[in-house]
């Protein structure tokens, strides 16, 4: 048994104190009150209290999701720096942002040869290293090529960590705080913007041809943490230590995720089943479902696969990417004064963040959804009108962008993934999350790669007038098709689909699902 596993139940209050700074588990009076209203399990639910070491290793999983955050943001204020010092071309600096996304798709499909054979805490590790690998290679480039490869090994980092960010939380957390707690991981990314966002104002002052390098150099800092954690402090996911018939091991680790006294034993069972039921799921149909529909299922892949692109068709990434271009074509020139900005910004979308966290399962997911797409295409009009004339104005750039990326995190940003989880059924689930989740990539991978030149080519003006445009467009799609989703079990949206298309043959699928689940348990 690993150094990890074996330590003491609320292992290192230092770091226990740290939580304060993430959100979303301040609430227990209201979880308690949500548990009353929900049922409990078993005898022992409703009393289940969060503990220090479940909040522990939430705390640590989503700090890897910071890499990710972190690279958005540092390259947003080095990109310029780096461009300028080694000479390339908005092409290649559009390559260089955009394959981001390519590799880390590559090491999200390849993570689970080590989440499954070795665990998750050798994926946290391997992911960790080889994010510092890449950032020492990117740091110590001296031409185009040698920055790339370091940019490969960045990204297979990154698709690592975000294969097994949310994973590991969910696997680790009492089904009660679930998703507050899988939620912490949207919060690191968005943390780790910010801290980009600082590093560049951290060397601001520096000579451009070593502020970027010491900028990408940073990056190396936090995987080093993730690797300290992934083998002193936490624990192996009970769900891969039953699905290696490790049981004792598991019900170790859920002694401390679950408060004193509560049968852990139980538990063990409820994740065979859980792992046995997912089994029989992803066997039930096949990839022919999906690639070809029946009306109810289309309507639903229209739904889920739809958004997630909606999501990246905003342009997200790439005018993250882009900020500080954005920012000196509108007339700011000082890099201290674009940095500051950058950081504002990233404060502002950060702290809308938690704000939307509460609001969707209180408002409900559609209006948020219109609000940002709205708020959105009002911003980008903003910024447009800023670019029209002979003077550019700047306090219109940064308004424009300041609300751009409000609206997006009110809604469209943490959205968009709840809203897919929740409309595929159990039978097409693991399969559709994969192509919403390669759309997503894909489609930011396109925007990111090509959005300096379409800019260019278009005039800054022309190319937000544009994304008001593309906004309205998604907002009346969104508006046509998409439904409701809150508090509707899957169950639900599955009959909700069949009556709106006609098509029964949904619940007909769903039921055969459901029959092969309820059969291990005879």
């Amino acid at each position: 048994m690993g150094a990890a596993t074996s330590s003491p139940k609320e292992s290192p209050s230092l770091l226990s104190s740290s939580l304060l700074t993430f959100p979303l588990i301040e609430e227990e009076e209201e979880n308690d009150q949500q548990q009353e209203q929900h049922g409990a399990t078993n005898n022992n639910d409703a009393s289940i209290k969060i503990t220090r070491a479940t909040k522990l290793y939430a705390f640590c999983a989503a700090l890897n999701s910071c890499n990710l955050g972190y690279d958005i943001g540092v390259n947003t204020g080095a990109g310029l720096l780096l461009q300028n010092s080694l000479g390339l071309s908005d092409v290649q600096l559009e390559a260089f942002f955009g394959s981001l996304n390519l590799f880390a798709m590559v090491g999200a499909l390849s993570s689970h040869v080590i989440n499954d054979k070795f665990g998750r805490r050798w994926s946290f590790r391997v992911s960790a290293m080889i994010f510092i690998f890449g950032t020492i290679l990117q740091s110590a480039a001296y031409n185009y090529a040698m920055l790339m490869i370091g940019r490969a090994f960045v990204g297979l980092g990154v698709g690592f960590g975000l294969a097994v960010d949310p994973l590991y939380i969910a696997e680790i957390s009492p089904p009660q705080y679930r998703g507050r707690l899988v939620n912490w991981s949207e919060f690191a990314i968005n943390l780790g913007i910010v801290f980009g966002f600082a590093s560049g104002l951290m060397f601001a002052s520096v000579d451009e041809n070593v502020a970027w390098r010491c900028m990408f150099s940073m990056g190396a800092i936090l995987p080093c943490f993730v690797i300290y954690f992934a083998t002193y402090i936490m624990p192996e996911s009970p769900r891969w230590l039953v699905a290696n018939d490790r049981n004792e091991e598991a019900c170790e680790v859920l002694k401390k995720v679950y408060p004193d006294g509560h049968d852990v034993g139980v538990i063990v069972t409820e994740i065979k089943d859980s792992i046995e039921k997912e089994r029989i799921a992803e066997h039930a149909v096949g990839w022919s479902i999906i690639m070809f529909p029946t009306p109810a299922f289309k309507r639903i892949l229209m739904v889920g696969i739809g958004i997630s692109v909606a999501q990246q068709a905003v342009g997200i990434d790439a005018i993250i990417y882009f900020l500080v271009f954005i920012l000196k074509e509108s007339g700011i020139q000082s890099r201290i004064t674009q940095m500051w900005i950058l950081l504002g910004l990233g404060l502002i979308k950060l702290g809308v963040i938690v704000i939307a966290g509460r609001l969707l399962d209180r408002t409900g997911r559609r209006p948020l959804v219109f609000i940002s797409l709205l708020g959105m295409s009002v911003s980008f009009f903003i910024v447009a009108m800023s670019f029209i004339g002979n003077v550019a104005s700047e306090v219109g750039a940064i308004i424009g962008l300041g609300l751009y990326l409000a609206f997006f995190s009110i809604g469209m940003g943490p959205a968009t993934w709840i809203i897919a989880s929740e409309v595929f059924p159990t039978s097409i689930r693991a399969k559709a999350m994969s192509l919403a989740t390669f759309s997503n990539r894909a489609t930011a991978t396109i925007f990111a790669s090509s959005f300096l030149s379409v800019a260019t080519a278009m005039t800054w003006s022309g190319f937000f007038i544009m994304m008001t445009v593309v906004c309205l467009v998604i907002l009346s799609w969104m508006y046509i098709y998409l439904p409701e989703t809150k508090g509707l079990s899957l169950e639900e949206m599955a009959r909700y689909f069949a009556g709106i298309t006609g098509d029964q043959s949904i619940l007909e699928v769903e039921g055969t699902s459901t029959r092969g689940e309820h059969e291990i348990l005879l």
